[in-house]
């Protein structure tokens, strides 16, 4: 069967390689064709498109580039109509994919969404170009099934695809090496003293927000490494910068997993890293301020609960969030020392992670059971 993939972000390309390979185990004849990174392109997948080349973010920097944007449209429209198909996969990257979801649904091409855009926060109004394009959705969230079975529109849970990614990752060589995996880039950790993890986030102003306070907070802790995770896009004299008047702290760049194995807490900015923190069972408090306007904007617009994906899965707060104006020095120090000190915090932060771990795995792999269906789906003549 002729697949076309269209993952349009670093984490598309990281879990549209692992889902690639589970399809090639029960289609031996795949040819698979697409967008994506060099992750997919490991696996034997023709891309013709990088995704680095798509990563327009904010609105100002997608006006600016919407004859690109534009350009890469009709690209990909053609070189679906060249390939010819038997199903279109797409993975998350929302803005662009539904375009094309739209335009493959018209052409009868069957189509797939594998981790779907995060509609049940902002923008619901996309369920119905959802419900209207796309065959089969496969979702990777629980409470997802659930709020799409509202818009009168049926789903499969396949469990989080992070899950196998992070417990393969624990059972790699990488996962041991320490400090000799931090020393070895130049960072001077010192063996004798316990890590705290630092996630600002991955965007220059998000970082310049909260950064500055969890440095300021780990002055209470000169017991403790504070460890500053860098995010791939940004130089490492950016943090340089900001870390400078902390003797305390450092930074490591393409080593989050490995710090986050070694680590006793973590202050997380909202986002997948308050999932990977959970999965590798680091007790975490969750970091959140952006400028007023855009809290207040963003206060308006999304409609869930909580803001780390931890709470929003298990539907309770089994992780402190501190947001906007809650998040400063003495309450991340206040939060920091129960999470290190408190041994009843420990344990039943222990006990929920636990639970989240066996919610997402669903007694399975994710890649291998979502591979399982769209090769099924594919190969059925009949198209829903």
């Amino acid at each position: 069967m002729k697949y076309y993939i269209i993952a349009g972000e670093a984490s598309g390309d990281l879990h549209g390689s692992n889902l690639i390979r589970e399809i090639k185990k029960k289609d031996s004849a795949a040819d698979i064709r697409g967008w994506g990174g060099s992750l997919i392109a490991e696996t034997g997948a023709r891309i013709v498109k990088d995704y680095r080349d798509l990563a327009f973010m904010g609105f100002t920097e997608v006006i600016r580039n919407l004859p690109t944007i534009l350009k890469n449209i009709k690209f990909c429209k053609s070189d679906i109509l060249k390939f010819n198909p038997d199903a279109i996969i797409f993975i998350d990257y929302p803005g662009f994919n539904l375009r094309i979801a739209e335009w493959a649904h018209q052409k009868k091409y069957k189509t797939i969404y594998y981790i779907s855009p995060q509609v049940w926060a902002w923008k619901e109004s996309r369920v119905k170009n959802i419900r209207n394009n796309i065959d089969k959705m496969l979702v990777i969230l629980p409470f997802e099934k659930a709020f799409f079975e509202r818009w009168n529109y049926e789903t499969t849970y396949v469990g989080h695809p992070l899950v196998e990614v992070i417990e393969q990752f624990k059972r790699s060589p990488e996962a041991s090496k320490f400090p000799e995996i931090f020393m070895a880039g130049g960072i001077p950790i010192k063996p004798s003293l316990p890590l705290v993890a630092l996630l600002p986030g991955s965007r220059k102003q998000e970082i310049l927000k909260k950064l500055p306070v969890m440095l300021e907070a780990s002055r209470a802790f000169p017991e403790y490494q504070f460890v500053v995770a860098e995010a791939p896009g940004l130089d490492s004299y950016f943090y340089d910068e900001i870390i400078k008047n902390y003797p305390q702290a450092f930074r490591v760049k393409n080593q989050t997993y490995s710090l986050l194995v070694h680590s006793q807490a973590a202050c997380v900015t909202s986002g997948t890293a308050t999932l990977e923190t959970a999965l590798f069972s680091v007790p975490e408090v969750i970091c959140y301020k952006g400028s007023n306007i855009s809290y207040q904007i963003a206060k308006r617009l999304i409609k869930v609960k909580y803001i780390s994906l931890v709470n929003l899965i298990m539907d309770k707060p089994v992780v402190k969030e501190l947001i906007q104006d809650e998040m400063n020095v003495e309450n991340i120090v206040a939060e920091l020392k129960k999470l290190l000190s408190d041994e009843n915090t420990r344990n039943q932060l222990k006990k929920d992670y636990a639970g989240l771990r066996s919610i997402l795995s669903q007694d399975g792999n994710a890649s291998e059971k979502a591979a399982e269906l769209i090769v099924r789906y594919t190969s059925d003549d009949k198209k829903i």
